[in-house]
């Protein structure tokens, strides 16, 4: 993150204290979901999500959230699909928000970055083939197929990434 250093807390657990009501990323579907579900979500184990604090505060200045799926072998890429059962099983990267006032520093690739690495971490203890994530805009697709992500072969606003690519990915190679 290119955020100056001590002036955001890093990624952890969303928390029932926290401060959710000031968050606009600017996509309301995005912003009603941090503060009507996370915290539902989270304690159901529907998912889990985890945010990014100003440091010294409870204030949320950016988040995302990862649960567990499966993807058919038709919907999926072919460096996703080869050699797979039906279904494929992912880590489903279902939200990923930075408040707009923090827009343009970095927040985005490092929440992406914390991601993989969690997912990494669950493939280690059960069977996990790609992060797979439903890009909401052109936009938000194009952030993703700069960071790797493939397109599905049936929705273009589905995009997966092969963990063995996320580990290359996060180690430079």
């Amino acid at each position: 993150m290119k955020v100056q250093s001590g002036r955001l807390q890093p990624p952890r657990a969303i928390q029932a204290d926290d401060d959710l009501a000031g968050f606009d990323s600017g996509e309301p579907v995005l912003d009603e979901w941090l503060r009507k579900q996370s915290l539902q979500n989270e304690a159901s184990g529907a998912s889990r999500t985890y945010v990014v604090l100003e440091s010294g505060t409870q204030r949320v200045v950016a988040y995302y959230s990862l649960a567990t799926g499966a993807v058919l072998r038709a919907n999926s890429p072919g460096g996703v699909r080869r050699n797979m059962p039906e279904p494929i099983p992912v880590m489903v990267l279902g939200r990923l928000a930075v408040d707009q006032q923090w827009q343009g520093h970095g927040l985005g690739q490092g929440l992406l970055r914390d991601a993989i690495l969690r997912t990494l971490q669950a493939a280690e203890i059960a069977g996990i083939r790609a992060l797979l994530v439903h890009a909401l805009s052109d936009a938000a697709k194009k952030f993703y197929e700069h960071c790797g992500f493939q397109t599905s072969p049936i929705d273009p606003l589905t995009l997966m990434l092969r963990l063995s690519a996320a580990a290359r990915l996060l180690s430079g190679k």
